[in-house]
């Protein structure tokens, strides 16, 4: 019995090769990766090009690394083969050739003659051949080229001959034309006649597609099968035929001049047709003409020890330049959209099944992102949409409370008392007004060992049914209440705050306290203002793309308060707060309607900016400062500012700001009550 039968399913194992993925690349991880750079001001465009570029480490391979396996298979290809023993096969049989002449020479140098003036003819002529096999050029391209013009005495090795020439057109027809490789073989007058057509008439066709004709490729196709059989259209087979002819250009540009002379008088001697000749000339022409780019044969250093026959030279060439092409468009791409005309199939042929993994990851990137509701398209372009932003908001909250200990906040005692407020997980003794969240088991418990104690000594001894309380047994949850806060946060915008690298904790504790208070305290108001030289109210959905200031000199807090008192004034909430991040002083102000801005701030933006900040504290709004730097003229503001609104003042560093934020937030929505 197998192990199938018995699990009721097939499990199939193989060898780790480092292309497996042991989980599903999720869009979550993918938006992640990107938070930084877009909080950072980064186009989401350019964010996708960067991760598409780049991927992610042991997650998600990038462009860079397809195109290193890309070149790594191309590497490899030319470490293998040489170019040294191309014609190894072709001189063999020449060889054989010019020994079944000599043989057939000899033969007749040796038979009797009927006469002696015929042997003497015969001799005459042996002698004469002999010689002019001796006078055969070492090279061997000549060699064959001048056996054309050589008359055969032995029938054997003029057959030896022609099969050496047609084996040659096979290889180099059959580079050009691949799917005729088997109609080459042995071909008669008749298919050298209708080869010659052919040409003929695919270069016709072309021309006049060219001159804005409309051929018909279907005719074509049916009249000539075995050439356009597998193409698709006339742009496939130009496509193939131009790639063919790259490949003999290729294979002649990384040739030695040497080898280079070799290969021409070959071809000159196989083909000897003038009407082939020309009409592969043409065409030639015509495919220079349509696809001047692909026609360009590129220079491959070969340097390995297996040799190849010409016709898997030509080969070798044509999937090198394959993969030089692949490498051409990976370097250019920008976006995994801009792999579009790489064909998965022939990735994997080419350079292994890594590198259509990497492909299809990469071309998967912004169907997952849009499939999880991340990212949509909007025009040509990509935005996040809104449940993207509050992806975003959760992350920079994990990340913040990633580094706070489990007890960070809570616990604090105030002096408030009163009824209502949540459960907390602690127990209590009942007392008069607290809430009667009673703990049943608890408070029955108790009566059980309480009676019990009463009753121990006793002739009946332990607990008596029914079970009779008393208050002391009574236990009830505390509870915990919490308030409803309208909050507003102040976001300094201005350039200093890019320049000392503030920008980017700002916008991430703003994103991440607009999550926590969306996903923990719902009821609460959160307003979120921006201000360089001038204030205005920023959405959730601002945030990712909001970017500093350049143009606008100036911090000018008297609009940011302003502004976030306006906005407070729409909430029904009591507890009113603004939290202020900034690494600078107040350097601006408006009056008159009109912006004024000093460095260093003069005594009149102070005086603005303190009734702003009176306004405020005559509304109940606490206003709680979190510094970024410990300039002289903002301490002394700030100082100023604490007496008049009794708000705090925090001094932090960039990388703890959404600690101390958060932090105190919580901190003041928590009172304990009972």
């Amino acid at each position: 019995m197998s192990l199938d039968h018995l699990w009721g399913e097939e499990h199939r194992y193989s060898r780790w090769d480092g292309t497996q993925r042991l989980d599903a690349l999720e869009a979550d991880e993918l938006l992640n990766s990107m938070s930084d750079e877009l909080l950072s001001g980064s186009d989401l465009e350019d964010a996708l090009a960067r991760l598409s570029r780049w991927g992610i480490p042991d997650r998600l391979e990038g462009m860079q690394d397809l195109l290193e396996k890309l070149r790594a298979a191309r590497q490899k290809r030319a470490e293998r083969h040489g170019l040294s023993g191309i014609f190894d096969e072709l001189r063999k049989k020449l060889d054989e050739v010019k020994q079944l002449e000599r043989e057939g020479l000899d033969r007749r140098r040796r038979s009797e003659a009927p006469t002696p003036e015929l042997k003497a003819a015969m001799e005459k002529l042996a002698t004469a051949r002999t010689a002019q096999l001796d006078a055969l050029p070492e090279d061997f391209g000549r060699a064959v080229r001048a056996l054309k013009d050589y008359e055969f005495v032995e029938p054997k090795a003029a057959e030896k001959y022609q099969e050496l020439l047609q084996r040659l057109q096979e290889q180099v027809l059959g580079s050009y034309f691949k799917g005729m490789r088997d109609s080459l073989k042995g071909m008669t007058p008749e298919q050298a006649e209708r080869m010659r057509q052919m040409v003929r008439d695919l270069n016709r066709a072309l021309r006049e597609r060219m001159e804005g004709g409309n051929p018909s490729f279907e005719d074509f196709q049916r009249k000539y099968p075995e050439l356009a059989g597998r193409a698709k259209d006339w742009d496939d087979l130009m496509e193939q035929m131009a790639r063919s002819m790259a490949a003999m250009r290729s294979l002649m540009n990384s040739m030695s001049p040497e080898m280079r002379q070799q290969l021409d008088d070959l071809l000159g001697a196989a083909f000897n047709d003038p009407g082939l000749q020309e009409a592969m000339n043409e065409l030639g022409e015509t495919l220079a003409e349509l696809m001047p780019g692909m026609m360009e044969g590129q220079e491959h250093s070969l340097g390995g020890d297996e040799s190849l026959s010409l016709g898997e030279a030509l080969h070798l060439m044509d999937e090198m330049n394959r993969l030089s092409d692949m490498q051409d468009t990976v370097r250019s791409a920008r976006t995994q959209e801009d792999l579009g005309e790489l064909d998965a199939e022939e990735v994997e042929r080419l350079a292994g099944r890594g590198a259509r993994q990497s492909l299809e990851q990469l071309r998967q990137m912004t169907q997952l992102l849009e499939e999880a509701g991340l990212i949509r398209k909007d025009g040509e372009r990509y935005e996040l949409t809104p449940r993207g932003i509050r992806k975003i908001g959760q992350r920079s909250l994990e990340e913040i409370f990633a580094h706070l200990k489990r007890d960070a906040f809570g616990k604090h005692p105030v002096g408030a008392r009163g009824r209502g407020g949540d459960p907390t997980d602690e127990l209590k003794t009942y007392e008069f007004g607290d809430p009667f969240l009673l703990d049943l088991p608890g408070t029955i418990r108790n009566a059980v060992i309480r009676e019990s104690a009463e009753r121990r000594g006793t002739a009946s001894g332990g607990a008596r049914t029914p079970v009779r309380l008393a208050p002391a047994d009574f236990d009830v949850w505390r509870t915990e209440l919490l308030t409803q806060s309208a909050t507003a946060i102040l976001v300094d915008v201005s350039r200093s705050m890019l320049f000392r690298g503030c920008f980017l904790a700002a916008k991430k504790v703003t994103l991440a306290l607009d999550s926590l208070i969306r996903s923990t305290f719902p009821k609460d108001d959160l307003y979120i203002v921006g201000f360089s030289g001038y204030a205005q109210e920023l959405k959730p959905s601002d945030l990712p793309r909001l970017t500093w200031n350049e143009y606008v000199y100036g911090t000018n807090m008297q609009a940011a308060f302003e502004t976030a008192r306006t906005l407070l004034s729409r909430s029904r909430g009591k507890n009113k707060q603004i939290l202020m991040i900034t690494d600078g002083e107040p350097t601006a102000h408006v009056e008159d309607g009109r912006l004024k801005f000093s460095y260093p701030p003069t005594r009149r933006t102070f005086e603005e900016t303190l009734r702003e900040v009176v306004r405020c504290t005559r509304e109940g709004i606490t206003i709680n400062t979190f510094m970024l730097a410990r300039g002289h003229y903002l301490m002394d503001y700030v100082n100023q500012m604490s007496k008049i609104n009794h708000g705090r003042a925090f001094y932090v560093e960039p990388d703890k700001l959404g600690e101390f934020v958060l932090v105190d937030y919580v901190n003041n929505k928590r009172r304990r009550v009972a």
